[in-house]
């Protein structure tokens, strides 16, 4: 892919087929696979791919491998650990493994697949808004860090942008999501914590929200924490520092040093929206509200569905006019069962007290080893639903 920063005044609009808005994996996924025919231009914000890192890149090993992600862009996890205040549930795992990615790697990896076709990639561009043409095109207005504002005129429009969903916003076609997900990670160097071993960690560390320890490829660890705004006052910096303060790292074998890289990020945090496709404009990846959530994992469905994209958009643009409609029913078949009961269980645990957190990690401490990571991955079959709704009344029976 071409990457460009615009440093000249353009006094004329550019013009593609495809204008793409945002370069994370989702806008980058629907660019390498457009046809090869297809003229589009993706726009970043970020000064360069992959950097600031905005995500904390918990993903599987299973949905990796079929996606090609090369292995040395993961590290892969064979222990996971769950803490409340007082309970731990730790499993290792051998079948449905997690692994932890290197975020920078994976999205120039995701980049460079745009190899070669006609693609061009403008970094430090922020997208301002879009206006439709009487050819029925649009015509957005961007500004580029170096040179102001310019205009690109393209016939269709991907909203890649993320939880700001700048192209629906920009439209009136849909809103920025009133309630989010926020988090904070701290990066440094990984010394004596196991390479293999992931935490997620719950209770009066991790308010309305969760923790996390993740290991990397790139011998570090990943501390973070998140919340849920607006059902919380506290921002993920002060639980960070709540966390720190009171001496938890410990409990987990963590060395916290003086200087650390901090990470910080968003993801929408509401009822999953089955509307995808609206005429010319097709929103994914968090802009579609595409992460989990029960963890906020998306990357892996964000490459996914950024690829069914470009090729359903490749066949629309081809005469296939029931292209789109197919993008957007396999992406309901896919979510709106595990969505709707993924984000009942987001809405009630966001209210658990610390004491609830404990009896609710003991009940976990209970399932099997394939029973917790379908509910990490937001996987809800009939069995698992009913499992624990059984762990819950014995729970309030005998304690």
């Amino acid at each position: 892919m071409c990457s460009i920063c615009l440093g000249w005044i353009l006094s004329e609009p550019l013009e593609c087929d495809v204008l793409i808005v945002g370069g994370g994996p989702a806008g980058l996924s629907v660019a390498s696979h457009l046809a090869s025919t297809i003229s589009s231009i993706i726009v970043h914000q970020d000064a360069e791919i992959g950097r600031p890192v905005r995500t904390s890149g918990g993903s599987w090993l299973r949905d990796v491998k079929t996606l090609g992600i090369p292995s040395d862009l993961y590290q892969i996890i064979d222990q996971l650990d769950f803490y409340s205040d007082n309970e731990e549930a730790l499993f290792t795992v051998t079948k449905d493994k997690m692994v932890v990615l290197d975020i920078t790697g994976l999205y120039r990896h995701l980049a460079e697949l745009s190899k070669g076709l006609n693609r061009q990639l403008l970094l430090g561009t922020k997208f301002l808004g879009t206006e439709v043409q009487p050819d029925g095109g649009y015509l957005s207005k961007l500004r580029s860090r170096q040179s102001g504002c310019f205009e690109i005129r393209s016939k269709f429009i991907v909203d890649a942008s993320g939880w700001h969903s700048a192209v629906l916003a920009a439209l009136s076609l849909a809103q920025k999501p009133r309630r989010t997900g926020v988090g904070i990670e701290y990066e440094f160097p990984i010394g004596d914590y196991p390479q293999n071993r992931a935490i997620l960690f719950v209770g009066v560390t991790a308010l309305t929200g969760y923790g996390w320890v993740f290991p990397t490829s790139q011998n570090t660890v990943r501390l973070g924490v998140g919340v849920i705004n607006p059902d919380t006052d506290l921002t993920p910096r002060q639980v960070m520092d709540s966390f720190i303060g009171g001496g938890h790292a410990a409990r987990f074998g963590l060395t916290i040093p003086e200087g650390y890289e901090v990470n910080a990020g968003v993801i929408p945090s509401v009822a999953y929206d089955p509307k995808l496709v609206f005429g010319n404009i097709i929103r994914t990846g968090d802009a579609a509200n595409f992460a989990t959530p029960t963890v906020g994992e998306g990357i892996r469905i964000a490459i996914q569905f950024g690829r069914i994209l470009g090729a359903e958009l490749s066949a629309f643009m081809a005469g296939d006019k029931s292209a789109l409609q197919r993008y957007e029913a396999q992406a309901a078949k896919t979510f709106v069962r595990d969505y709707k009961y993924g984000f009942a269980m987001n809405k009630r645990i966001v209210r658990y007290t610390p004491t609830r957190w404990d009896k609710s990690i003991a009940r976990l401490a209970r399932l099997s080893e394939t029973e917790v990571t379908q509910m990490v991955r937001g996987n809800f079959s009939a069995k698992l639903i009913l499992r624990t709704i059984y762990l819950s009344l014995r729970a309030k029976l005998f304690g």
